[in-house]
């Protein structure tokens, strides 16, 4: 199969990147660095989550982050809103795209929502009817499509139901996400070519960690399937909070520098996403994990 001609990042990196974060990030810096990635081109940023604080402490404040970013026309600021109750809250703050997450695997579901996956996918019933009636689009997310920190492999023939559920239910996209980062390329083509047979090509997309290095050869494994968008995060930032030792999303930057490589158009400016990514990272007091912004840094 030949590769797309065009890729959309989904960038992640202000909520799932940051929501693993020990150290407080004030508003400001949030603010910042959403204006800093639409700045450079992205068309999509995942500004925040309307969840619990006492859950998860670094998505507070998401609805004045909301308030304060500058949103270009022709971008998409979407929040996490795993619940009525969040969905509400994104909406008062006038979020326009929300997204839901089930998990492929029983075991994750119970730890992360304390719920089975068919329990899960019920919650979503009412948001997506109250979005249907709001004109606010759904994005869904599966967790652990090719692996689980308690159940180990996971296959594709578990994850295309889940999918197909979401899909069904309304989700005009759904992100196969590999939590944990043990999935290999060929994994990743046979993941595609079994939920593929479910739910269009053109509507799935990829999200991929780096816990064992393989997120970018993931990435073109999935480009060589027709997937054609993929969920990354600034500087790498993240991991997961209920999947002990992975490691961040893979680096936008690193995706983007590979992406120009083979010819793809993103409209992403790479440098200035480089500086979004080094500016996060001494809010954070670290350096990027970008291979390709520390490699450019060095020079």
């Amino acid at each position: 199969m030949s590769l797309p001609e065009k890729v959309r990042l989904v960038e992640v990196g202000p909520r799932d990147g940051l929501q693993n974060e020990a150290q407080p990030i004030s508003v400001a810096d949030k603010v910042r660095l959403v204006d800093d990635l639409s700045a450079a081109g992205l068309s999509y940023i995942e500004v925040g989550s309307f969840v619990s604080p006492k859950w998860v402490p670094q998505m507070a404040g998401s609805a004045e982050v909301f308030a304060n970013i500058q949103q270009h026309s022709g971008v998409t600021y979407a929040a996490l809103a795993p619940n009525l109750r969040g969905f509400e809250d994104a909406l008062a703050a006038g979020v326009k795209e929300v997204a839901v997450f089930a998990a492929a695997s029983e075991a994750f579901s119970q730890r992360n929502i304390n719920c089975s996956i068919s329990d899960s996918l019920q919650r979503f019933v009412p948001i997506m009817e109250a979005a249907r009636q709001h004109g606010v689009r759904v994005r869904g997310y599966v967790s652990c499509v090719l692996g689980c920190p308690y159940e180990g492999m996971i296959s594709a023939e578990q994850v295309a139901p889940v999918a197909r559920e979401l899909h069904d239910m309304g989700c005009y996209e759904v992100s196969l996400g590999d939590t944990i980062g043990t999935g290999t390329p060929g994994a990743t083509r046979r993941l595609f070519e079994v939920v593929g047979a479910q739910v269009p090509r053109d509507q799935l997309a990829g999200h991929f960690h780096d816990t064992y290095g393989q997120a970018l050869a993931n990435v073109y494994a999935s480009l060589l399937e027709g997937i054609s968008v993929f969920d990354s995060s600034v500087a790498g930032l993240g991991g997961c909070p209920y999947a002990k030792g992975a490691s961040g999303n893979v680096a936008s930057e690193d995706v983007l520098y590979m992406l120009q490589g083979l010819g793809i158009d993103t409209g992403i400016d790479l440098e200035r996403l480089i500086a979004a990514g080094l500016r996060i990272s001494e809010v954070l007091g670290r350096a990027s994990g970008s291979r390709v912004a520390r490699a450019r840094n060095a020079r």
